[in-house]
């Protein structure tokens, strides 16, 4: 009896030491990473963001615009204000505005800019509690203050020039520990990292700080950066920021005559494919998952750096597919959820797709809102705000509520496997595709079939509902099947089965669905430039069954006339 009371002891002593060692791991990793403060920065990396001149006149006369929010500071540091929002905070306090200083040919432009680092500097420590202190706006400052030292540090007083220093190897040392004792968000990790690594090569640290950050970083590339290029996320947004701040760590390894690790370069190589796979003709990125508004200027920023003759291919691992004849294009959601911490921003819209023809965008999502309308961003997440079959308004996947403190906003349960299968048909491609996200909560199966056709001419699509085995604890009542509509088409009944869509172009598509009569109905765009626009979407519901079968067609019409009771196609 004594013995094996010795050896529980002993267990339990084995136990707590290894729990005090993994405690202690993080605190010892960190203070492993001796940052020293720098006397001077070596190189300063690019900022390829676009910048706007006109921004700086703004500024200087203490107009601060972010986020849809304008602040007329009327003489007081910015710094000190009450902020609108705390998206506004967090856009202040990452400098990322200095890049329009920076281009400025306005002769105060440049002081203005160190007046307003210097002011926040002065402030001292950060409160937890201050947007400010987020490891991902401690690491878009930190990449901002390196980007623009050479505006801020040029003819600079020895006082500033210390404290600048100090500053961004205080930022540093934080940016470690948010790492290495788990503080920074999955997702933020990556920035952070990069942040850090690039502050080390600029400040020229030892070389085995540089290894040991460069693991850091290569680390979360390998975490969140798929085989294919896509991010793991399945955000096209996150995607487009990474590779506008990877690119110039590229170009700094190169101007210092580095190496850079061979992962590094495959992961860029492998990324910009994908944002090409997910444009449209008009430049505008499809709107899956948190994409919102494209902004044409870092698109193009990105391009400038793509390989020769780039081939968008299928994105197997992300789960997007492509169909293309012509000038008609077709992009598709077909991949489940990304892993629960990846998902705070990602959309209930497994198999919905965009649809375009050339420059003009067709069907598409509802898309994600700006931070200015953050309170429509969780509608904008259902399953109804995108173009695939709903059953009972219900998401095809459950997302933990805002009021759950722990999972607020995440998915927690959703589709798994999507399957995507894509077949050659005498006429044209062919994509198979099905989720499982009704399997659990009503026992159905959704399959889709799309076909585009070799000339471009016409957009097939079949929905079928298949029950499960497995009993489930409800019964669908009705389905509804959701094509929304860009803003700039116009819509309008025909006969009683058919819709005529009109282009800004003039060009005309003729919508028909076999069995069921369409309806027009009003809808939300999130994604325009100037906030939420009204458009408006085709809708066919009906009773859901195991025997729903529904097949609907998008074909080019030359005219349509409009007769006493509506639209009348003349012509095929």
């Amino acid at each position: 009896m004594q013995e094996q009371l010795r050896m529980l002891l002993r267990t339990a002593a084995l136990a707590a030491e290894a729990v005090a060692a993994r405690a202690a791991a993080p605190y010892q990793a960190a203070q492993g990473l001796r940052i020293k403060q720098p006397t001077r920065l070596r190189i300063a990396p690019d900022d390829i963001r676009t910048a706007d001149a006109t921004v700086a006149e703004e500024i200087y006369n203490g107009y601060f615009s972010f986020d849809g929010k304008v602040v007329n500071a009327r003489g007081r540091s910015p710094f000190l204000l009450d902020p609108p929002s705390a998206a506004w905070r967090r856009s202040l306090t990452g400098f990322t505005w200095l890049r329009h200083l920076h281009v400025s040919d306005m002769r105060l432009a440049r002081e203005n800019a160190r007046a307003l680092v210097a002011e926040f500097i002065e402030l001292g420590p950060i409160s937890q509690r201050d947007p400010a202190s987020e490891p991902a706006v401690a690491a878009r400052r930190t990449l901002s203050f390196l980007a623009h030292s050479p505006l801020l540090l040029d003819g600079a007083e020895p006082e500033f020039y210390d404290s600048f220093m100090a500053a961004l190897t205080q930022a540093a040392k934080s940016l470690s520990q948010a790492l290495l004792q788990g503080r920074a968000r999955a997702h933020d990790r990556f920035l952070c990292a990069l942040a850090l690594l690039e502050f080390a090569i600029c400040a020229d640290a030892d070389a085995q700080l540089q290894s040991r950050i460069t693991r850091l970083l290569m680390q979360e590339l390998e975490r969140q950066i798929l085989a294919d290029g896509g991010h793991i996320s399945r955000n096209p947004r996150i995607l487009l920021e990474l590779l506008l701040d990877l690119l110039p760590l590229r170009q700094l390894y190169a101007a210092r005559g580095l190496n850079p690790p061979k992962a590094l370069l495959g992961a860029i190589d492998r990324m910009i494919p994908i944002l090409r796979l997910l444009q449209h003709g008009d430049g505008s990125l499809a709107l899956f998952n948190g994409m919102d508004a494209t902004a044409p200027g870092k698109l193009a920023a990105i391009f400038m750096h793509e390989a020769p003759d780039p081939t968008p291919l299928d994105a197997l691992e992300s789960g997007y597919r492509r169909l293309s004849a012509r000038d008609s294009l077709v992009i598709v959601d077909a991949g489940g959820s990304p892993p629960k911490e990846f998902s705070r921003a990602a959309h209930a819209g497994a198999l919905a797709f965009e649809f375009s023809l050339g420059a003009e965008r067709v069907v598409v999502n509802c898309g994600s809102p700006g931070v200015q309308h953050e309170f429509a961003r969780e509608s904008a997440r259902l399953s109804a705000a995108h173009s695939t079959l709903v059953l009972d308004e219900r998401c095809n996947c459950q997302i933990a509520p805002l009021s759950d403190r722990k999972s607020a906003g995440l998915i927690v349960a959703g589709p798994g496997e999507v399957r995507a299968e894509r077949r050659r048909s005498s006429s044209g491609e062919v994509l198979e595709l099905a989720h499982e996200g009704y399997a659990r909560q009503f026992g159905m199966i959704h399959q889709r079939t799309l076909a585009l056709t070799d000339d471009g001419r016409r957009f097939i699509g079949e929905e079928r509902l298949i029950g499960t085995p497995s009993p489930a604890p409800f019964s669908p009542r009705e389905f509804a099947l959701r094509f929304h509509l860009h803003p700039a088409v116009r819509a309008e009944k025909a006969e009683e089965r058919k819709i005529v869509l009109t282009l800004p172009s003039g060009a005309l598509l003729l919508f028909e669905a076999s069995h069921f009569s369409p309806q027009i109905e009003e809808s939300l765009f999130f994604a325009a430039h100037e906030g939420p626009r009204k458009t408006a979407q085709i809708v066919i519901s009906g009773p859901a069954s195991q025997k729903m079968r529904l097949r609907w067609t998008f074909r080019r019409i030359e005219q349509f006339e409009r007769g006493e009771e509506g639209a009348q196609v003349s012509a095929p």
